[in-house]
């Protein structure tokens, strides 16, 4: 994001340092996640240390650091999920989409993008959708009662062609 942009976008919010969940919406919103050299920028521009950007960005779940495939796979980990087969999900997940797990957080989650940027995969604590589990969302569509079978099925209405492992 060129400085210019990221200028306007702040002289959209009257008070900055009042509005930074605004303004980190918005960059994510048009950028698709909140790259670190733009936090970098906003946090130099905004006199806060770039540790409160990142505290804000990572507490909130809606935010991301990372980019995202155009098509984002999140399997719902809660306990009715995980003891209904999340983990054989995931399993399947990966070797269809041909990613690999290379790191998670403290907490299990994990962010793998497909080398082509068409998916990602990741994962959530809860849908709030326990009577369907295990469950998963492809982009904004939820499926209920998910078997490892089913995943080339809901892969290949999101364009997937089984060409990524």
């Amino acid at each position: 994001m060129e400085p210019q942009r990221l200028e306007e976008i702040i002289g959209r919010y009257p008070t900055p340092t009042g509005k930074i969940l605004g303004i980190l919406e918005h960059i994510q919103r048009e950028m698709g996640y909140l790259p670190k050299d733009v936090l970098k920028l906003l946090a130099k521009r905004l006199e806060l240390p770039l540790s409160e950007l990142y505290s804000i960005a990572t507490f909130y779940s809606f935010f991301t650091l990372e980019a995202l495939g155009r098509h984002v796979v999140t399997v719902c980990m809660g306990t009715a999920c995980h003891v209904k087969g999340a983990p054989e999900l995931v399993a399947s997940l990966k070797h269809h989409l041909g990613v690999e797990m290379d790191e998670t957080t403290r907490d299990g989650k994990f962010l793998l993008t497909t080398d082509d940027g068409e998916y990602t995969l990741t994962s959530a604590r809860c849908f709030g959708a326990c009577s369907m589990a295990p469950v998963l969302r492809v982009d904004n569509k939820i499926f209920g009662y998910v078997t490892p079978e089913r995943i080339p099925s809901i892969l290949k209405q999101f364009g997937w062609e089984g060409n990524h492992h």
